[in-house]
């Protein structure tokens, strides 16, 4: 029997002071405030829960001048999520911002791309340009995880549970991955950050942090083949999804619930 997904988007931060060029490159409108979000992604059925993304803690966001709103930890609680129970978790990839608090779930084993790994800790990290967005001790975490037997690797698709599975796009980082999920909607695609934005995908303009342009313009294509349409590809930092869903019945206004499909017509999509 096919297992239905419900599906969290929980806000723990934002940063406002950006603009347009830190999002496109080569925008035409390059000097425009352009905000963004910063969110935990969190699956539940009868098949158990499963956690995509971590977040960064206070300690990360005050090193790199970015504060955090609330825990990682506690976000996920607001939808009655112990981090401390979860037995897994998908890391997209390897930035700050989406493996920066591996040490909430100790319990968790971690699915991740191979190639992420080997990027993470390999000869690209000699370049400053590309390593800026990881951090070290996350790096270090995660083989202590390796370690103690909690990590699962895929190379390309993979499956994680009934219902959730794995597609390594590349890109934005050598491994990234997204997570394609059954939902009542019908297939629901959390793109992280091959699209950051809708607009990244809907235009196909690139974001400024790549390692490999044209597998992040051919992932814009494909995470679109992904979801049932256009509208349940859900960017992973983009305030517009506040726009389109909305929060769980009686949720705080931090957390929205992604499953039943937008409230409201997606811009762009055409649906």
């Amino acid at each position: 029997m096919d297992v239905v997904w419900q599906v969290f988007a929980v806000k723990y931060a934002e940063r406002n002071g950006r603009t347009r060029q830190d999002s496109f490159i080569l925008d035409d409108d390059h000097a425009t405030p352009h905000a963004m979000d910063y969110f935990i992604w969190i699956l539940k059925s009868s098949a158990g829960v499963i956690v995509v993304d971590t977040g960064y803690d206070r300690s990360e966001g005050e090193r790199r001048g970015r504060p955090i709103l609330r825990d990682p930890g506690d976000a996920i609680a607001a939808v009655g999520i112990d981090p401390m129970a979860v037995e897994n978790l998908i890391i997209t990839h390897m930035h700050y911002d989406h493996a920066g608090a591996l040490d909430r779930f100790p319990r968790a084993t971690v699915h991740i791309q191979e190639t992420e790994m080997a990027f993470v800790t390999g000869p690209c990290m000699c370049h400053e340009h590309l390593r800026k967005p990881f951090t070290a001790e996350h790096a270090c975490q995660m083989v202590r995880r390796l370690f103690e037997g909690r990590v699962q690797f895929h190379n390309g698709d993979g499956i994680v549970a009934p219902g959730v599975s794995i597609h390594r796009i590349g890109g934005h980082t050598r491994g990234l991955q997204v997570v394609r999920v059954r939902t009542e909607a019908g297939w629901l695609c959390l793109a992280s950050d091959a699209s950051h934005y809708y607009e990244n995908f809907l235009r196909a303009k690139p974001f400024p942090i790549v390692v490999d342009l044209a597998a992040m313009l051919d992932g814009f294509r494909r995470i679109q083949s992904l979801a049932d349409k256009p509208s349940l590809v859900i960017p992973g930092h983009d305030p517009l999804v506040f726009s389109y869903f909305d929060p769980p019945a009686g949720g705080p206004d931090f957390v929205l619930r992604l499953d039943q499909g937008p409230a409201r017509p997606v811009a762009g999509t055409g649906r």
